[in-house]
């Protein structure tokens, strides 16, 4: 069966992380926790202690060795060059004390709409319609033009009211794969949703809802995940070698990174292969 269009992947150009083109705020703006595997407690706008005076990491190449795992899988979907770069002018919070907190709050808000992003050009692959299609470009453009916004009218954004927006068409390209691979499915049931460390390698995975679904150390080896819908779900340490992603809808670079996968896992072709992989 024939899941998706790949027609180009261009799309999800300005949704890839650049971090030469930031200023860490990944290290900066955001709280994180060595419970997390991130490298200390810290609170949210004080600098990630291996920051360095050009923004780049000092410890960067042993990450894995250290097991970061933390920022090993963290992605902002592009959104630190873009507000670096486009609303920023290339001017950093060092050098502007006084916008430093705004600028931590706008980034939070354009990683949002960025990830909304990444959901709609999944989105397009899968649908059909001409309708539906050109629905969800209207939605992309409308979402890359709040992220295009000027800092204050970003912060104005009401996010949930926009991702409700989004939701909707994802629900109905989701409706229709699901109706492709079983018309007799009356209702998108999830699978489940506590999966922690548990051996799904004999679950037929195909189309299954595991929006959402806690798949830490759980054993998806050599499993077929076409048509399946993973948003939002935790895939830390989720042994998927040999497994096939390739047409798993609402896939995220950062499951990718935090899952364990080998040469043998098929990936959509818009997510790299992360290089801690093993062969």
């Amino acid at each position: 069966m024939k899941y998706r269009n790949y027609n180009e992947t261009s799309s999800y150009k300005n949704l890839k992380i650049d971090c030469s083109k930031c200023f860490g705020f990944c290290c900066v703006a955001l709280y994180f926790s060595t419970i997390d595997n991130f490298p200390q407690d810290k609170i949210a706008g004080q600098p990630c202690k291996n920051l360095k005076d050009d923004f780049t990491c000092k410890i960067h190449k042993d990450l894995s060795k250290k097991n970061l795992k933390g920022c090993i899988n963290y992605d902002c979907f592009g959104a630190g060059q873009k507000v670096a770069q486009n609303i920023y002018k290339n001017v950093s919070w060092k050098n502007s004390q006084e916008k430093s907190q705004e600028m931590y709050d706008v980034f939070v808000v354009v990683k949002n709409l960025q990830e909304m992003i990444w959901y709609l050009c999944d989105s397009f692959t899968f649908a059909e319609s001409e309708d539906l299609r050109k629905n969800i470009n209207d939605m992309i453009i409308e979402t890359e033009d709040l992220t295009n916004l000027c800092a204050s009218n970003i912060l104005k954004i009401d996010v949930e009211e926009h991702r409700t927006k989004v939701n909707y068409l994802l629900k109905e390209v989701r409706a229709n794969v699901i109706k492709k691979i079983n018309p007799k499915i009356k209702k998108d049931e999830p699978l489940g949703f506590d999966f922690i460390g548990k051996d799904l390698r004999n679950k037929d995975l195909i189309g299954a809802n595991l929006a959402g679904a806690l798949l830490i150390g759980s054993n998806l080896q050599h499993r077929d995940l076409s048509g399946a819908i993973v948003i939002g779900a935790d895939m830390r340490d989720a042994d998927i070698r040999g497994c096939n992603a390739e047409n798993t809808m609402y896939l995220t670079q950062s499951q990718i990174n935090s899952a364990r996968g080998n040469s043998k896992t098929k990936l959509p072709l818009f997510i790299n292969r992360p290089s801690h992989w093993e062969e």
